[in-house]
């Protein structure tokens, strides 16, 4: 499915676009003009953590749940503890912050990486040196079915180079092979909000 055919969020429709029409989430740096889609701004990032801002959108979160999209392992590994009654948290943090549901839905289609499991990755995040950032090298195939998920709340630690998250008690698990699977979803949630 084309971006450009995906029903946007208002308040995503309100971002800064890059030369295609993309509009460029709020955790996103610019480089000479241009946003640098697989890098992750510390100072955005940060401020989203702690003012409870939309890593998408940049609009703020009332309290309870928040998304996030996952990829491969960790959607299987929330899809087998809900299965099986067992509580998920995501021990190991990652770089990734949260967002309003119709935000994420959007960007689970929209994003290239994340809207197929065949996708590549053009360029690499942080040089994908560690194992926060090993899956974001250039080339690195994304695999396996994505899921957006609901979590109850979220933990953030702000260190001097990185925002750190963890995710605690999921609410919503949203699987997918292909994020058009996502569209009815995110059509509902739209109607529901007038928008967002």
């Amino acid at each position: 499915m084309r971006f450009d055919a995906v029903p946007m969020p208002e308040r995503v429709g309100e971002r800064p676009r890059d030369v295609r029409g993309y509009p460029v989430p709020a955790i996103t740096p610019w480089r000479g003009g241009e946003p640098q889609f697989a890098l992750t701004d510390h100072e955005r990032s940060a401020n989203c953590a702690l003012e409870r801002l939309c890593s998408v959108c940049g609009g703020f979160m009332a309290q309870g749940p928040v998304w996030r999209v996952v990829g491969a392992a960790e959607s299987a590994a929330i899809g087998a503890a809900l299965a099986e009654g067992r509580p998920y948290r995501n021990l190991a943090p990652t770089m990734e912050g949260p967002g309003h549901r119709a935000c994420m839905l959007y960007a689970a289609m929209v994003c290239p990486y994340l809207a197929r499991p065949n996708a590549r990755r053009r360029a690499a995040a942080h040089g994908g040196v560690d194992g926060l950032t090993a899956a974001a090298v250039r080339g690195a195939v994304r695999g396996g079915a994505g899921a957006v998920v609901g979590f109850g709340d979220y933990e953030f630690a702000v260190t001097e180079s990185r925002v750190l998250f963890r995710f605690l008690d999921p609410v919503e698990f949203l699987p997918h092979e292909s994020a058009d699977e996502q569209l009815p979803a995110l059509r509902a949630e739209l109607a529901s909000r007038g928008g967002l």
